[in-house]
């Protein structure tokens, strides 16, 4: 693994294609060789009209309804993909969903700047909707979902808990995400819009105050506005809560080998996701 911590060292804290790009290289080979290790049990389903309202599910090996980890994908509001049979991207987290016994689900959903504020969340309550109707059918149990995003798919999750609440769900995972402790800056308002909305719409509040078990990662390279959002929300939570949220730093990744990684030899997060997903949804 310490070739790919130089690697990724290397490359610092800037984000955009080309670091995207050598992200992926990194892990493209391991990645690829397991595509066939868990393959999708069903690819496309829509649980909305639009076109981008799309979900693959990876279903578990064994009898009786299992819990659910919802992963929904980063790509700054503007991009991003649930990947599938043969785009191991993101894909890999539904993959290991169901080799740790859960029913796992990756999502699309609408991008801006077509879809803007609060389209993202609204499409994650339309999933977590479709689960409660149909999870059960492919062996997955309604009443213990999980909801886990990374970067923008984060805001997406924590926007879910202010547009919804959590009553539907049973803990939140969120992955270097944005939650209004650091100013907006341009790319934002392509999905948020008015500056001065800007702060009504972030889902801060909600998601410092709320009793709902959340886990909280951030990397070691991630953005130093990243890395602030995640100390904003922990110290946040530990002066409301008096305790702080199960946390994770990353040592040796950054903001895209976060999630992509996951599935590979560093069991690292894997571990600490995993057995988050069990003990809250026991």
């Amino acid at each position: 693994m310490k070739p790919i911590r130089d690697a990724i060292a290397a490359l610092g804290t800037d984000l955009g294609p080309d670091v995207l790009g050598q992200c992926r290289a990194l892990f493209d080979a391991d990645q690829s060789a397991l595509l066939s290790q868990v393959p999708v049990t069903a690819a496309n389903i829509a649980y909305g009209p639009h076109a981008r309202h799309r979900l693959d599910l990876y279903r578990p090996q064994g009898e009786g309804l299992a819990p659910i980890l919802v992963f929904v994908h980063g790509g700054g509001f503007l991009k991003g993909d649930k990947g599938g049979g043969s785009d191991w991207a993101n894909a890999n987290v539904g993959r290991i969903a169901a080799q740790a016994g859960f029913l796992g689900v990756v999502i699309n959903y609408r991008l801006a700047p077509d879809n803007v504020w609060p389209a993202g969340s609204e499409d994650v309550a339309s999933v977590v909707a479709w689960l409660k109707s149909h999870a059960a059918e492919h062996g997955g149990d309604p009443d213990r979902i999980v909801l886990m995003g990374t970067s923008a798919g984060a805001v997406h999750v924590a926007g879910y808990l202010k547009l919804a609440g959590a009553s539907d769900i049973r803990a939140a995972i969120l992955l270097s995400g944005l939650y209004g402790y650091t100013p907006l800056d341009d790319r934002d308002t392509l999905y948020y819009g008015d500056p001065a909305l800007y702060s009504d719409r972030m889902p801060l509040e909600v998601v410092a105050a709320t009793d709902l078990p959340v886990l909280l990662a951030c990397a070691e390279f991630d953005p130093p506005r990243f890395q602030a959002e995640f100390l904003g929300l922990m110290q946040d939570r530990l002066a409301r809560h008096g305790i702080m949220p199960r946390a994770f730093i990353h040592s040796g990744h950054n903001h895209y080998s976060m999630a992509m990684h996951l599935g590979t030899a560093d069991r690292r997060l894997a571990d600490e996701i995993c057995a988050f997903v069990r003990e809250t949804t026991a």
